[in-house]
């Protein structure tokens, strides 16, 4: 007990920040500040717009940014992540908002970071690099068109129609502004989205976002467009921490949602991170501390009434590429959001929704990388079916189902290709005969024998096949093996395999098997094929010596001359 214990102890302090995590924040500061300050333009709006599409409010989106920012910052595995309330997250807590309310969004982000902090104790960070590339980008696919979906009620300066499934109420918003057009907000919308799009290709350093959400502000107070509102009053501060919101009754019927919660945070992150390290040199994120973090933020921000926090792709991009090097840049970026809170809260209450709107319609045109597409629906079929299912499965079901659907299909075809590449070849054996032998000798050797080679994986895909195969083999006495080139066996397919040879040995022919692989052994043991092969005396080390044996049972069926007295036969 003590021993395990203090296994528990090691595990949970290697979890936490190092003090090289730390001694990197002294060695370039001004460009950590500066870079940080960048990003916390870029977020802003961000934070505001995620935080009203969630449902809980623009004060939801900025205790988020800060507090999670902060804490997965701090707690996290890499030096570059930014984290906060994003679009792939807003996807996912849209329903949960509506079946449960803003307390059942804070009690899900709660047990979402208990449930990140649990994959982070287990080690379950190294299993994400599994994830096929056609899931992720059929997923980002997905995530952009629900995000930018989602905008339309404001964009259009409609009231949000009831409902969850955004197909749905994005049907409904176009139809109540078709009886009711506001082409005030729809003009806001278009050219905030519109500035950031295009200034972007123009400046990609100048944070356009910021430049759209004010000029639409000072359009809105200077013509007082009173049909484009704006968010509203904003607490000059965060609130006082509380756990309030929690009902225990609740958390049976909302561990569902908390586990789509972490999965989407696990995955999202970890995805980040890696994105992260690519456009670096030197830098490698910790995908347990990673989870760590993340956990650790999801735990606090629902005690400020922010949601579920997430790395963020595009801001961690950002803080890339504006140079920073540590964790200073990420703690800069929540700082400058915090003193945003405390000292502009009245100003920004003015932003109208719709601005909002153009800026979340613009990140989610910006998400779709067309040539990524493109490349991975060229690759292969498979790679674009999944790709294809993933995107749908995003925008009909949830991003969780979708990202297991993708993962069981590219399974699945992946599985395929490598039975494909099995096969069952016969050989000629007689190259494998000593000289002295005679050309009768080859001759009748030939005409009772048949050798064939297994290459590739025998598994439960394809293993099928091989007994189709064996089974067919007809006017022969002896069937040879050569089973050294099977590179995976599984029950299945020892299970086959000794399917095959029963088959066979009922029809009176002997199978000898030749180069069995340690490997193998267990599968062809487990379900008895092993003992078979060795009780009749038939298994055998090289193809030579299965020869010999083969050649001594058709000795013993009279099918070939009496062996020399001096011939060892094994």
């Amino acid at each position: 007990m003590n021993v395990l214990l203090a296994r528990s102890w090691g595990r949970a302090r290697s979890l936490l920040p190092a003090r090289a995590d730390f001694a990197v924040m002294a060695r370039n500061p001004r460009r950590d500040l500066l870079a940080g300050l960048t990003v916390a333009i870029v977020a802003l709006p961000l934070a505001l717009g995620f935080g009203v599409s969630s449902g809980l409010g623009a004060e939801a989106g900025l205790a988020t940014a800060v507090v999670a920012g902060a804490l997965a910052a701090l707690f996290g595995g890499s030096n570059l992540q930014v984290s906060g309330p994003t679009g792939a997250m807003t996807v996912v807590l849209v329903p949960i908002v509506a079946r449960y309310g803003p307390g059942g969004v804070l009690t899900v982000g709660l047990m979402a970071g208990v449930l990140l902090i649990a994959l982070a104790l287990l080690k379950a960070g190294r299993y994400m690099r599994y994830i096929p590339a056609p899931v992720v980008e059929g997923f980002t696919l997905g995530i952009a068109c629900v995000i930018g979906l989602q905008q339309v009620p404001n964009a259009l300066g409609v009231a949000k129609p009831e409902g969850e499934a955004v197909l749905a109420v994005t049907w409904r918003a176009v139809a109540e502004f078709v009886r009711t057009p506001n082409w005030t907000a729809a003009a806001l919308a278009l050219s905030v989205a519109a500035v950031m799009l295009l200034g972007t290709r123009w400046r990609p350093t100048v944070p356009f976002s910021i430049v759209g959400v004010v000029a639409a502000t000072l359009a809105a107070q200077l013509f007082h467009l009173d049909a484009a509102p704006p968010i509203g009053d904003l607490p000059s501060g965060l609130p006082a921490p509380s756990l309030g919101f929690l009902d225990l009754s609740a958390l049976s019927s909302l561990l569902a949602p908390a586990v789509a919660v972490a999965a989407l945070a696990a995955l999202e992150s970890l995805l980040s991170a890696t994105v992260a390290d690519g456009m670096t040199v030197g830098q490698k994120h910790d995908p347990d501390k990673e989870l760590f973090g993340q956990g650790i933020a999801n735990l606090a921000a629902p005690l400020f009434g922010g949601v579920p926090a997430t790395a963020a792709i595009a801001r961690t991009a950002v803080n890339v590429r504006s140079g920073a090097g540590s964790r200073l840049a990420s703690l800069t970026h929540a700082a400058v959001l915090a003193a945003i809170v405390f000292a502009a809260a009245p100003l920004v209450s003015k932003i109208p929704l719709a601005a909002l709107a153009g800026v979340l319609l613009a990140t989610a045109i910006r998400m779709v990388e067309v040539g990524a597409l493109r490349a991975m629906v060229r690759a292969t079929r498979s790679d674009a079916i999944v790709l294809v299912l993933t995107a749908v499965a995003t925008l009909a079901l949830d991003l969780v189902y979708a990202v297991v659907i993708g993962l069981v299909v590219a399974g699945a075809l992946a599985l395929r290709a490598v039975a494909r590449h099995a096969r069952m070849d016969q050989v000629d054996f007689t190259a494998d005969l000593p000289g002295e032998h005679s050309e009768e000798e080859h001759a009748l050797l030939a005409e009772h024998i048949v050798a064939y080679r297994i290459d590739g994986p025998v598994f439960f895909a394809g293993a099928h096949r091989f007994l189709l195969e064996l089974s067919e083999v007809a006017d022969v006495r002896v069937v040879i093996l050569r089973m050294s080139r099977i590179t995976t066996m599984d029950a299945t397919g020892a299970l086959v395999l000794k399917d095959a040879v029963e088959k066979l040995n009922r029809r009176g022919i002997a199978v000898l098997t030749s180069g069995i692989r340690p490997g193998q052994r267990r599968a062809l043991a487990s379900v008895g094929a092993l003992d078979l092969l060795r009780r009749e005396g038939r298994e055998y080390a090289t193809t030579p010596e299965a020869i010999a044996g083969a050649r001594a049972h058709l000795h013993r069926a009279g099918l070939l001359p009496a062996a020399p007295v001096n011939e060892e036969v094994p």
